[in-house]
């Protein structure tokens, strides 16, 4: 399918109804996760003859899909997730978005569908975050505003084949931590039944169902006790690949950092990604990806030679591993929980994204002065 990227101008529909500013105001307070939304919302359509087209930045409402469209009927979706920063001087920033623009056509490939160049990408944040700029929290604490782009089929048809129409669409909401944070650690709940992902199946994908597929583990880890799930290789049940929505990380006693290789079932993430370069290029790490077992997990982490394990993603960005917990055994924390090193790479990265230290790698980038 080509895609004729070009970037469209964005017509502008503006609320009748906007959030009132103290609710507004009490949103961006206290703003947990993915419950409150900003007043508007941005739709894009792409067809085999116009290409994209109808960009739009409108009130944020419900879609416009018909029931026989090929994202309700088979899945052909896929979404991203991305923050916004605001520094100090006022400005909005945005951290690494060609990254989140070349893993959503990543996923769009795998589904057969169509999705954003860099250019339109990043115009499209661009978009929203002008119309609704009041939303970005203030620098303090670890307040962003999350943004999420999505891909859709829209075309009826209930024969099995690719839309030939699709809409890209962007919501955002104001974020706090997703879920623990340095000082709490999240306990894990070791899945020995399900499996998130197999070779040659959309493990890489950032789609609704894979997330989906791990809802019984979830609730299950809800049961014991447990804020995340851990989930294992298909084939062996024995190597540890990703959290329910995050990476997994090591820290050896010899200033190693250690996670599992992109094998093709994990996630490429992107706070993955760059706490690697920081730990090699600034803090001096050894980083190693490769295969990790529960079974060298539970040994080092009694030797002490694992003395950090932690989490990451673009939601949560750094927290701690508590208690791994499994049907017949535990593997408690790692010596150092929320150590030296989880705090270090923490501290970098977020201030590097909200502009308390020189991004010297081109990481950021502006959305609206």
């Amino acid at each position: 399918m080509t895609s004729r990227n070009t970037v469209p101008s964005f017509e502008v529909e503006t609320t009748s109804a906007p959030i009132s500013d103290a609710d507004r105001e009490r949103a961006l307070e206290q703003p947990g996760f993915g419950t409150q939304f900003t007043d508007h919302m941005i739709t894009i359509d792409w067809s085999e003859e116009q290409g994209w087209h109808a960009a739009r930045v409108q009130p944020f409402g419900p879609l416009p899909i018909l029931p026989g469209a090929s994202a309700l009927q088979y899945g052909q979706q896929g979404f991203e997730g991305i923050k916004a920063y605001r520094h100090a001087d006022g400005s909005v920033w945005t951290f690494r978005p060609e990254r989140n623009a070349a893993r959503l056509r990543a996923t769009a490939e795998r589904f057969y569908l169509i999705a954003p160049d860099d250019a339109l990408f990043v115009e499209s944040l661009r978009s929203l975050v002008a119309v609704d700029h009041e939303w970005v929290p203030q620098p303090d604490g670890e307040k962003s505003l999350y943004l999420r782009p999505f891909i859709i089929g829209t075309e009826q048809f209930l024969g099995v084949r690719p839309s030939k129409t699709v809409t890209f669409g962007l919501i955002a909401g104001p974020s706090g931590i997703y879920v623990g944070g340095l000082g709490n650690p999240v306990n894990v709940w070791l899945s020995e039944e399900h499996v998130r992902a197999t070779i040659g199946g959309t493990g890489e994908a950032k789609c609704g169902g894979n997330y989906a597929a791990g809802l019984g583990a979830h609730a299950e880890a809800k049961t014991n006790g447990c804020q995340q799930t851990l989930f294992l290789d298909a084939e062996t049940r024995t190597y540890v690949e990703e959290f329910t929505s995050m990476n997994v990380l090591f820290v050896t006693s010899d200033g190693h950092l250690v996670t599992p290789d992109l094998s093709g079932t994990i996630l490429h993430g992107i706070t993955r990604a760059s706490l690697l370069q920081i730990a090699a290029e600034d803090l001096g790490m050894t980083v190693e990806e490769r295969r990790v077992s529960v079974t060298e997990w539970r040994e080092r982490v009694a030797d002490g030679s694992f003395s950090e394990v932690f989490a990451c993603g673009t939601a949560a960005v750094i927290t701690p591993i508590g208690t791994l917990k499994a049907r017949n055994f535990d593997i408690p924390p790692a010596r150092h929980t929320g150590g030296e090193v989880t705090q270090a790479l923490k501290e970098r990265l977020t201030g590097i994204q909200y502009g308390h230290i020189e991004d010297t790698r081109g990481w950021m980038v502006k959305l609206r002065d």
